[in-house]
């Protein structure tokens, strides 16, 4: 099978990624499990030659001296892919995932309206986390989408590769990305304040140098959104703060509850029938109790329970997202126990039983 048939099946079949492996067949990932393309096994000649197809000269140059390199490509008639090209027990592998050209907005996604007050926020950091393939990019372009339809703003991204492409509604964009626009994200972002943006959308916050540059716009009164990988708001906290040495943990647990507006985590679950998948989201919202456990490290393991009492903010669990996405139908009691965080809770509320009512219950 030839490259442009596997990339015209991918697209027709509405796969998200495509592996190209020595020694077995691509594979197509449909609803989140790879699938083979085919019953033959690759060679190493051939996946060289795959990639060579991919890349113009420079960057297979930088490919040869990095072993890796990350960029997307646009084909005519199939539309954009993010292709990561890198070298696995000495031979060329190559992970493509496909870019829709249609940003999908936060309705299309089943996103919680609680994301359309978020984006028109004026200023602070906004964070959304997940898996690798949890649909963190494309969540984030439908909210970037949502502002430039609202709002008359500046926004500049910077990204590694561009994935989706802007065009200017009622704000302008200008989209940057690393290797051919600038040298790295700690490269933009210091002198991304002199080009007087609104929002400043970063694609990934990978290092302590980005961090900072971010909490620091975020706190000069830009609003700042990002992507982390991260499973849940507790662990996307205790990242940041881990990237810091000891002796700064205070400081930048003061200077995070002071920028952090919103953290909004994902998690892909499959439809009930059978094709496609729905988001299970998340979100923590910065209230001043939150900015307090946030800034208490003996108290920030009560931020899971208190985002589970804090629905007149907006806020949800996962287990209450899964919650609502099982009540209404659109995924299976299987996968909504499989994924969510406590099963045997999660029981328990289907059946109409608080647990902590069973708990008095049991201790009476």
């Amino acid at each position: 099978m030839q490259l442009f048939d596997m990339l015209q099946k991918m697209v027709e079949n509405e796969a998200s990624d495509l592996h190209f492996k020595v020694g077995s067949p691509p594979m197509m990932r449909l609803d989140g499990v790879l699938q083979p393309v085919g019953d033959f096994k690759l060679s190493p000649e051939q996946t060289l030659a795959i990639a060579k197809q991919f890349m113009n000269e420079n960057q297979f140059t930088r490919f040869e001296e990095e072993h890796e390199l990350d960029f997307s490509v646009g084909i005519r008639g199939m539309g954009r892919f993010r292709i990561n090209c890198f070298i696995a027990r000495g031979a060329v592998a190559i992970a493509l995932r496909r870019i829709s050209t249609q940003i999908l907005s936060i309705d299309d996604l089943n996103l919680p309206d609680k994301l359309k007050d978020i984006a028109l926020l004026p200023r602070g950091m906004v964070l959304v986390t997940g898996t690798t393939g949890s649909g963190k990019s494309t969540t984030l372009a439908g909210v970037i989408d949502f502002i430039n339809s609202m709002e008359r703003k500046h926004i500049i991204t910077v990204e590694d590769p561009i994935e989706y492409l802007f065009s200017d509604k009622k704000s302008i964009i200008n989209q940057r990305e690393i290797g051919s626009d600038t040298e790295s994200f700690s490269q933009a972002l210091r002198r991304i304040l002199r080009q007087d943006p609104d929002v400043i959308m970063i694609g990934e916050m990978r290092d302590l140098e980005t961090i900072q540059t971010a909490i620091t716009a975020a706190d000069t009164g830009h609003l700042v959104m990002s992507t982390l990988h991260t499973t849940n708001a507790m662990q996307t906290i205790n990242r940041i703060i881990s990237h810091y040495p000891p002796h700064q943990h205070d400081q930048i647990r003061i200077q995070l509850a002071s920028t952090l507006q919103a953290i909004i985590s994902l998690r892909l679950i499959p439809k009930a029938t059978g094709f496609g998948r729905v988001p299970a989201v998340e979100i923590l919202v910065n209230t001043p109790y939150i900015s307090e456990l946030i800034t208490d490290q003996t108290q920030t393991f009560l931020v899971a329970e208190a985002i589970e009492k804090g629905e007149q903010y907006g806020m949800q669990s996962f287990d209450q997202s899964i919650m609502k996405l099982y009540k209404s139908g659109l995924i299976t009691l299987e996968e909504a126990l499989k994924r969510c965080s406590n099963p045997d809770d999660f029981k328990l509320k289907i059946q109409g039983i608080d647990s902590s009512s069973v708990s008095d219950m049991w201790n009476m």
